[in-house]
């Protein structure tokens, strides 16, 4: 199946369709819903259309569709890597649709980097290096984690400090035809 094929069958799913409208306005998420930050989501998305390739936005659609979809199912104050956080029940739920373990490993970790921004602030900018080269590890893609970044976190009540954070500590990881989109 194409990443197309493959957000039909996702969007037809019941646990799916039972989650988008989960949510209401809240600090990082003034949108609301699952439903409402997907659409918003997607706009930012036609914003960086030029900048990617069909393959790309395929698969970013994907992720733009799974990585906050179970939050009203998730545990609260858990690790990214417990099985009950929202990412780890978005990644089972994207598995069940596709075997790239590269999306997976981004839906997963898709909150890794402002994790790491906010551990930093509260230490006085030093970054966990072990967290930190773990994420380095987990991602293959590093353009198109870091696409789906700026789509995520370009949104109404998100601050930039944590992208532009991401762009300075991860500099020569990143592609500068994302780094340059107008997005930003």
């Amino acid at each position: 199946m194409n990443a197309d094929e493959i957000l039909r069958a996702i969007q037809t799913d019941p646990r799916y369709q039972r989650n988008l409208d989960w949510g209401e306005p809240r600090p990082g998420h003034p949108e609301g819903t699952v439903r409402a930050h997907i659409a918003e989501l997607e706009q930012n998305l036609e914003k960086l259309r030029p900048r990617l390739t069909e393959e790309e936005c395929g698969k970013l659609r994907l992720l733009i569709h799974t990585h906050d979809t179970f939050k009203g199912e998730a545990a609260h104050g858990v690790a990214i890597t417990h099985p009950r956080s929202h990412a780890s029940l978005a990644r089972a739920f994207l598995a069940e649709f596709v075997t790239d373990q590269d999306i997976l490993a981004m839906v997963q970790y898709h909150d890794e980097p402002y994790a790491l921004w906010r551990q930093a602030r509260h230490r006085d900018g030093a970054v966990n290096e072990t967290r930190l080269q773990a994420l380095r590890e987990a991602i293959g893609d590093w353009t198109l984690f870091l696409a789906f970044n700026v789509i995520d976190g370009c949104t109404e009540g998100k601050d930039g400090a944590p992208l532009r954070w991401m762009f300075q500590t991860l500099g020569g990881s990143v592609s500068s035809r994302i780094m340059e989109a107008d997005i930003l």
